[in-house]
C-alpha cells in the first residue's frame, strides 16, 4: 500500500521511517534489475504532450462527445510523465495526479488495461515519484479531463515524502532552503519564476528593440568599482593576486561606450558584502544599461517606458497592487528634488536649508556624530540623509529623486548650474529605490579628483568608498561621448510585479547561513 501523506511538520523520525520505507523500495528495484528486470531509473520515455496543452486542446470537449469518438475508434492518445502528486486506489481501478512543468493532469488506471505486473507495482507508489503514462484522453463522470492509462511506468524513485498537500511548507525559511519542495507544491511559487522569466525576456525584448546590444563583462574584478559598496575578497592562484566579486558593472560597459558601442545594456548578478534583509541580498540582480548623447533626463524618459512595457508584458496589467495597496504605473511618474521631497513629506520647512537643523532631526532619528560624522557633511548630504531616513518610505507611487549631491556621487555628472549636485536621479515605487542613473561623467580630469577623494574617505575609514581605478581614468583620457547611464533593480521589480513581501520570495536560492 501507499504511505500516508506527512505533513511538513511531521517528527523528525517518522519521516526518517519513511524514507527507510522508500528506500527498501527502491532496493527491491534494483534488485529486479540486476536480476535482468526493468531499469531502476530508466531514462528512455520522452512524453509528447504537456498538461497545459491537454488542457487547452481538449478540456471544453464535452464528455459525450469524447464517448462518440472512442466508440467511432477514433481515440486522442497521449503520452505524459510528472510527478504523482495523488493517489486514490479503488480496487481495480485507481486514479493518480501527474504535475509536469505545465501543471497537472489525472490519470485512470484499470488493472486489466495497464495489467496485472503494472497495476501492483502501482499501488506500492509514493506520492513524490516520477512516473510515465500513456493512453487515450476522456472525461470522468464529473467532468474532469483525464487519460484512460494503456501502459504505465516508473520513472524515478522519490526517496523523501511531500509535505501535506493541504498545508504544503509552513516554515518560510525552509522553504527559501529547500526551494526544490517549494516549488513542487506550491503553484504561486512556480508563477513567480515564470512571472521573472517573463519580464526578463520583456526587458531584454525592449532594450534590442530600441537599439541596445546586450553584452557581457566580467564578474572578477581586480578593482571593485561602479558603486559604493563593500565587495567580496576572494584569491586568484594563477595570477597571484586578490580579486573582487563585481559590485556593479558600470566602469566596464562604460568603457564599452568609449570603445564605440553607442548603446549596450547588460543584465547581471552583481555581489555586495553587506546586510541581509527583506529588500537586499548580496547577491542580486541588476539591469545596467549605457547610451551615448543621452543625459539624465533622457534616462528618466527611457525607464520610465521600459518599467511600463515590462509590467504590462509580465503582469499583464500596469494597475498593480502591492501590500494590500494599489500602485498605478499609468501616469506620469513624479519627479522631484530631494529638497522638494523633503518639504512635500516632513514638517520641517525653512529647515531644510539649515544644516543646524538637519543635524538635530536627524540625531533625534538615531544617527549619531561619530558614526555618521554629520558636523563634517555638507548642506546637500544632510538633506540625502533626511530625506532617506524621513521621505524614502513615503514614496508609494512611482516618483523620481533627482540632484544628488556631488560628494556623494563620484561617478555622475554635475550640474553647470549647479556644481555641488549631480545630474541623477534614483527611482523609487513603493517606499523602495528600483533604479539609479545620472548623466555619466566625462572628464577624465574630473573623474580622477572625485576618485582620489574616495580613497581619501576610505583612508578615513569609509570601507564602502570606491578604490582608484587607473584604467577606467584612463579610458575616459581616450574621450567617451556625452552619456546616460542607470541600473534598475531586478529583484526589487520582481516584489513589485508579483505582490511579494521579501526579495527572497523572488530569488529562487536567496542566501542564508549554513545548515549546521
Amino acid at each position: 500500500m501507499s504511505e500516508p501523506t506527512v505533513s511538513a511538520t511531521a517528527p523528525e523520525q517518522d519521516e526518517n521511517k519513511l524514507i527507510a520505507e522508500r528506500r527498501e523500495k527502491l532496493k527491491a528495484l534494483r534488485e529486479v534489475q540486476a536480476q535482468g528486470g526493468a531499469v531502476a531509473f530508466p531514462n528512455d520515455f520522452k512524453p509528447k504532450d504537456r498538461a497545459a496543452q491537454l488542457h487547452e486542446a481538449h478540456g471544453a470537449i464535452e464528455k459525450e462527445a469524447f464517448e462518440a469518438a472512442i466508440a467511432e475508434g477514433q481515440k486522442v492518445t497521449a503520452s505524459v510523465s510528472g510527478r504523482m502528486m495523488l493517489k486514490r486506489v479503488m480496487g481495480k481501478a485507481s486514479f493518480a495526479t501527474l504535475q509536469d512543468a505545465t501543471g497537472r493532469i489525472q490519470i485512470y488506471i484499470v488493472r486489466d488495461d495497464v495489467g496485472l505486473d503494472a497495476y501492483t507495482a502501482f499501488k506500492h507508489w509514493d506520492l513524490g515519484d516520477i512516473v510515465a503514462a500513456e493512453g487515450h484522453v476522456f472525461k470522468t463522470k464529473t467532468g474532469e479531463l483525464s487519460i484512460h492509462a494503456t501502459s504505465l511506468r516508473l520513472l524515478t524513485k522519490s526517496l523523501r515524502p511531500l509535505p501535506d498537500k493541504f498545508h504544503g511548507m509552513q516554515d518560510q525559511e525552509l522553504k527559501y532552503r529547500q526551494r526544490y519542495v517549494d516549488l513542487i507544491m506550491d503553484e504561486a511559487a512556480r508563477s513567480r519564476f515564470v512571472a521573472r522569466s517573463q519580464t526578463l525576456s520583456a526587458m531584454r525584448s525592449f532594450m534590442s528593440g530600441n537599439g541596445f546590444m546586450e553584452v557581457e563583462t566580467p564578474m572578477l574584478h581586480p578593482i571593485p568599482g561602479g558603486a559604493n559598496a563593500r565587495p567580496f575578497i576572494t584569491h586568484h592562484n594563477a595570477l597571484e593576486q586578490d580579486m573582487y566579486l563585481r559590485i556593479a558593472p558600470e566602469l566596464y560597459l562604460k568603457r564599452l561606450i568609449v570603445g564605440g558601442f553607442e548603446r549596450v545594456f547588460e543584465i547581471n548578478r552583481s555581489f555586495r558584502n553587506e546586510g541581509i534583509s527583506v529588500r537586499h541580498n548580496p547577491e542580486f540582480t541588476m539591469m545596467e544599461f549605457y547610451a551615448a548623447y543621452w543625459n539624465y533626463l533622457d534616462l528618466m524618459d527611457f525607464t520610465e517606458s521600459l518599467l511600463r512595457d515590462t509590467a504590462q508584458k509580465a503582469a499583464g496589467t500596469l494597475q498593480l497592487e502591492y501590500q494590500g495597496r494599489a500602485v498605478d504605473l499609468s501616469q506620469p511618474f513624479k519627479r522631484m528634488t530631494i529638497r522638494e521631497a523633503i518639504l512635500a513629506h516632513t514638517d520641517i520647512g525653512a529647515g531644510v536649508d539649515d544644516p543646524a537643523e538637519l543635524t538635530s532631526r536627524l540625531k533625534k532619528l538615531g544617527l549619531s556624530e561619530e558614526k555618521d560624522r554629520l558636523s563634517s557633511r555638507s548642506l546637500p548630504a544632510l538633506q540625502v540623509l533626511y530625506f532617506e531616513e524621513s521621505v524614502e518610505d513615503k514614496l508609494w507611487e512611482p516618483t523620481f529623486i533627482m540632484e544628488h549631491p556631488t560628494e556623494i556621487s563620484p561617478l555622475a555628472r554635475a550640474n553647470d548650474a549647479r556644481p555641488e549636485v549631480t545630474e541623477r536621479f534614483e527611482l523609487y515605487i513603493t517606499g523602495r529605490e528600483m533604479a539609479n542613473g545620472f548623466s555619466e561623467l566625462n572628464d577624465a580630469e574630473d573623474q580622477a579628483a572625485r576618485l582620489q577623494a574616495q580613497v581619501a574617505s576610505k583612508d578615513s575609514g569609509d570601507d564602502e568608498a570606491m578604490y582608484y581605478d587607473a584604467d577606467f581614468v584612463r579610458a575616459l583620457e581616450y574621450g567617451m561621448p556625452p552619456t546616460g547611464g542607470c541600473g534598475v533593480g531586478i529583484d526589487r521589480l520582481m516584489m513589485l510585479l508579483t505582490n511579494s513581501p521579501s526579495i527572497r520570495d523572488v530569488i529562487l536560492f536567496p542566501a542564508l547561513r549554513r545548515e549546521v
